[in-house]
């Protein structure tokens, strides 16, 4: 198989069937000031013209860091009971209105009143502050359909290094790279 994005779909169609937990879920790893990595867990919620999406608050750190520098990686990790992993690095770009717009409606109303109130990653005094705001846009958003915030949206990810690790017998795992040059992708074994 030469194309790494057929083989990701097929692989992640066996870890949503063995019962995964989240099979979405992915480390996001990126840059920001001073060359400190940084890393947390986000979800895949979108994929399209072979990029991966996920959304998020603009103001918030992770989007700042990615603004700043925007050459990030994923990476999944499906322990039981497939033992796999894959890892892929590229850059990233802001979602266009459309994507965004489309995945924000389908996400339950709580969540979209989530995106109002929540200053992601802003000092807060108190939970009972965060409480507070979601009960104004409750309010304010009362009998009709709550908008998309233009602070929110997605980010894609279009990679352009992608890595299939499936865990073997006496650690000799299979480690398949694949490299985007020139268009074309490359397709290498790596030792364990």
């Amino acid at each position: 198989m030469s194309n790494p994005f057929d083989l990701f779909n097929e692989w992640f169609s066996e870890a949503e069937k063995a019962g995964q937990i989240e099979p979405n879920a992915m480390v996001l790893s990126s840059v920001r000031e001073g060359n400190r990595p940084t890393s947390r867990v986000v979800l895949l919620k979108h994929i399209e013209d072979q990029a991966f999406y996920f959304f998020t608050n603009y103001n918030s750190d992770k989007s700042k860091t990615l603004t700043t520098n925007t050459w990030a990686s994923f990476n999944f990790h499906w322990r039981l009971p497939v033992h796999r992993q894959i890892r892929m690095e590229g850059e990233v770009f802001k979602a266009s209105e459309k994507i965004s717009d489309d995945y924000f409606r389908s996400r339950p109303r709580g969540s979209q009143i989530g995106a109002w109130a929540s200053p992601q990653s802003q000092k807060i005094e108190n939970r009972q502050e965060l409480e507070k705001r979601v009960a104004e846009y409750e309010k304010q958003f009362q009998g009709r359909d709550v908008p998309r915030p233009q602070y929110w949206g997605g980010f894609g990810l279009r990679a352009d290094r992608i890595e299939f690790w499936q865990e073997g017998d006496s650690r000799l795992h299979t480690r398949r790279l694949f490299v985007l040059k020139d268009g074309h992708w490359t397709e290498s074994l790596l030792a364990p």
